[in-house]
């Protein structure tokens, strides 16, 4: 059974840690980083805790 965190919820499905049948991570936490010195727009940040899924 997968881990489902209703603490982050997530929507990038691209990522391995995302659950599959809903829009939550499945990690207990997360590393938030920024792209700016001082950001002033939500895409000047992301999760550094993303990982690429992988197809097979």
């Amino acid at each position: 059974m997968e881990n489902i965190n209703r603490s982050i919820q997530c929507s990038v499905e691209e990522c391995i840690h995302h659950c599959r049948n809903c829009d939550y991570c499945s990690l207990d936490k997360i590393r938030v980083g920024k792209h700016e010195k001082s950001p002033s727009e939500e895409q000047c940040t992301d999760c550094r805790s993303f990982t690429a899924k992988y197809s097979y």
